[in-house]
């Protein structure tokens, strides 16, 4: 079964970095792009989509963007050291949800260039080292795209490197501890070694490819 509620149940603890890992990417030029990317899928969803079924069992296109931006505006608000206030869940948007997830997003890519992942990050209830809050914001709005151009039949538009280098921070940061039955995160899906990466991305997270 797929589980798709990436963040929730990570953030009142801690995951470390397992390993050490040299990114092959520069952070900031990669949180960017995947941002954008997927704001611009959010702006390509029809009227007639909302309703659609998405990988996530439990969220159609309309709750799956809801979740995004309300949990974008929660990764903004702990970059930049603010206590978030409401909850996240109950998040609805209005008229113009890729405006909304734009202004956010854009604020906490400048957040992330401006003062780096080398400190503790406040994210609702607890704080984490800050690489942790890093990756998973990766991980999430990458994969969450990859969810949402799936059910609207848009083309994947992140690239083999972006996925390479999302899936490497995601084995160095999800701990097998969070997977399983009533966990935040699906067993592992085998796919080929030889499989694009958005592919491979997605099997690691849970996900049939």
């Amino acid at each position: 079964m797929v589980r798709c509620r990436h963040s929730d149940p990570m953030l009142g603890g801690v995951l470390p970095i397992t390993s050490e890992y040299a990114p092959a990417v520069d952070e900031s030029t990669l949180l960017a792009s995947v941002l954008t990317k997927t704001g611009n899928l959010i702006a390509e969803v029809n009227d007639d989509q909302w309703g659609l079924p998405t990988p996530c069992p439990e969220y159609d296109v309309r709750a799956l963007v809801n979740h995004m931006i309300g949990w974008v505006r929660v990764f903004d608000a702990g970059c930049h050291g603010r206590e978030f206030e409401g909850d996240p869940s109950a998040f609805r948007f209005g008229p113009d949800p890729a405006e909304e997830f734009r202004s956010a997003s854009s604020s906490l890519a400048a957040c992330w260039e401006e003062f780096g992942v080398d400190r503790q990050v406040r994210i609702m209830s607890g704080e984490m080292p800050g690489e942790s809050v890093f990756n998973i914001t990766v991980m999430e709005y990458l994969t969450h795209g990859w969810d949402l151009a799936i059910s609207t039949g848009q083309e994947i538009p992140f690239s083999e490197e972006e996925a390479g280098e999302t899936l490497a921070r995601a084995e160095q940061t999800l701990p097998p501890e969070y997977r399983g039955e009533g966990r935040a995160f699906g067993d592992i899906v085998e796919v080929s070694p030889n499989a694009p990466a958005t592919s491979r991305l997605a099997a690691f997270l849970g996900r049939q490819p």
